[in-house]
């Protein structure tokens, strides 16, 4: 009879071998309460803009249910304005059937016009977070913006990390020719100023004549065509650190190849560099599609972002109205700083040295 020989233990300090680089790391990110909390902010603006975007919420911002620039419901409603009465001269009134021809018509036309029914929309005199000048509420506004800002900075960063994962990664891990082309697009793109190559895109895409019609498309393309280039940097850094590694030479030996070692066995082990910059670009760009609205180069006239809110807050903020600033201004701190939270507890999770890995 033999003897079952119980199964070596796993070393000190390393994960089962079952156990994926993913699910480690969410182990780790688990014990960060900071990270934690802010994922759920970012969650609840995630779910904020599907609602929106599905017309279940913020679907009547362009209305006007308020009176113009309406004040907030704890600030209460603005005085009422003094009017002055305009007196109404005494004695019977003139016969007009001598100069005017239309005279005798005046009471069929009076009694025409009380037969048909007209209502009068009662507006609010305060709104949750105010009014802008036309009435439209705030509250809904900001939430609409919500929408347009973050798809524009999530998509860009998408296309922007997606672009330049994929030049770095080519570069660095093949080198020659390869690294050659991508080294001299990389000095090209960053030879001249970021700020400048998103104004000329935009004035060039957003006209008229334009292939692409002007929206949230075309502003995701002009951010992930200029923002790639320090990704790309680090990227082919990192995949020129790793590609002479024992654990990408062992990959080799045994057949591995050159996609499975790019993308399987290098990639995951680089993925916090890229992480961490995608939140940049997420934030980067979020503030950048604000610029551009701001300055009539982002969004259509028919939506609204938080660019274009503030645009126009600009010309309240002269008269006293501030609750359409403090509202933009609020859902892009609140939202901004939570992504950038949650994103560093994610790079701190995934972080090769923080596991041990290196």
């Amino acid at each position: 009879m033999s003897a079952v020989l119980p199964a070596p233990a796993a070393p000190v300090g390393t994960a089962p071998r079952s156990e994926g680089v993913w699910h480690a790391a969410w182990r780790r990110f688990k014990g960060d309460r900071v990270g934690l909390v802010s994922m759920l902010i970012v969650f609840g603006f995630l779910l904020m803009i599907l609602l929106s975007g599905l017309n279940i919420v913020a679907s009547n911002w362009q209305r006007e249910v308020g009176v113009a620039n309406a004040p907030p419901t704890f600030v209460g409603p603005r005085p009422p304005e003094a009017t002055g009465a305009i007196a109404t001269p005494k004695g019977p009134n003139v016969d007009l059937s001598a100069v005017d021809p239309l005279a005798p018509r005046y009471k069929e036309w009076e009694e025409r016009a009380a037969k048909l029914k007209s209502t009068d929309t009662v507006k609010a005199e305060t709104l949750p977070f105010g009014g802008d000048r036309l009435g439209r509420d705030v509250l809904s506004k900001a939430i609409k913006g919500t929408q347009v800002s973050v798809a524009v900075g999530v998509l860009a960063a998408v296309f922007a990390t997606l672009l330049g994962t994929l030049l770095g990664a080519l570069s660095g891990f093949f080198g020659g020719k390869i690294g050659d082309f991508l080294e001299w697009l990389y000095t090209v793109f960053t030879s001249i100023p970021g700020i400048l190559l998103i104004f000329t895109l935009a004035a060039v895409l957003n006209r008229a004549d334009a292939v692409i019609p002007r929206g949230i498309w075309t502003i995701v393309i002009i951010l992930g065509l200029v923002g790639w280039t320090d990704l790309y940097r680090q990227v082919r850094a990192e995949f020129i650190k790793h590609s002479t590694r024992e654990y990408v030479r062992a990959a080799e030996a045994i057949g591995a190849s050159t996609t499975a070692r790019m993308f399987r066995h290098i990639l995951p082990n680089v993925s916090h560099v890229v992480l961490v910059r995608m939140s940049l670009l997420v934030v980067g760009f979020i503030k950048s599609e604000v610029i551009l609205s701001y300055l009539g180069l982002g969004v259509p006239i028919d939506q609204v972002s938080w660019g274009t809110m503030l645009a126009e807050s600009q010309a309240e903020l002269i008269l006293g109205h501030w609750w359409q600033l403090a509202a933009a201004t609020a859902f892009m701190a609140v939202f901004v700083t939570a992504f950038s939270l949650m994103a560093d507890a994610w790079r701190d999770a995934l972080d090769p040295k923080l596991r041990g890995a290196e």
